[in-house]
């Protein structure tokens, strides 16, 4: 049984002869305008100096390519790609829930997460959920989430102040900026 490679989704790179334009305007490896070409006589000027010949305009009236090593080229360009990814700042919301009837000590120990992870950069998502008839009660939770804000208040900013979605409050706290 013969293995039948599957063809992926990327578009082919205009290179040599994958080239189907029937004139195109020529730069050569330095930056210099070799004018217009045919495609054939710009492949052989490429094969020549041992390079390729890539449509870096493929849009342009006429399209224009370039000399140059594409295996090189290609290589710089993923480079580049993963320094870019690498400087890309991605926050997170980290989660935490609070009870309206919750104990002290809990909410400290709340309170200390909270603090760890906005010291760390990152934005808190709190969620206060009313379960039962706690519901007939809001302002017993709006006082917990008021209360923790304005512990937190030293180091974080309210970026969405608290609101019901629900039986759920939730307010979304970030690091204040220096």
């Amino acid at each position: 049984m013969k293995y039948i490679k599957p063809k992926r989704n990327v578009p082919e790179e205009l290179v040599n002869e994958n080239i189907k334009f029937y004139e195109v305007l020529v730069i050569g490896p330095n930056g210099e305008q070799l004018g217009t070409m045919l495609r054939r006589e710009a492949i052989q000027t490429a094969k020549d100096m041992n390079l390729d010949l890539y449509c870096v305009a493929p849009n342009a009236k006429p399209p224009v390519c370039k000399i140059l090593d594409f295996g090189k080229y290609h290589f710089n360009e993923q480079k580049k790609a993963r320094e870019a990814k690498k400087k890309q700042h991605t926050t997170e919301i980290k989660p935490l829930r609070l009870s309206p009837v919750i104990d002290d000590h809990d909410f400290e120990t709340k309170l200390k997460q909270a603090r760890k992870w906005i010291e760390e950069g990152q934005k808190v998502k709190i969620d206060m959920r009313f379960r039962g008839r706690m519901i007939t009660r809001k302002e017993v939770g709006e006082q917990v989430m008021n209360r923790f804000i304005e512990q937190i208040s030293d180091i974080a900013s309210v970026d969405k102040a608290p609101s019901m979605e629900g039986n759920t409050m939730s307010v979304v706290l970030s690091p204040k900026r220096k």
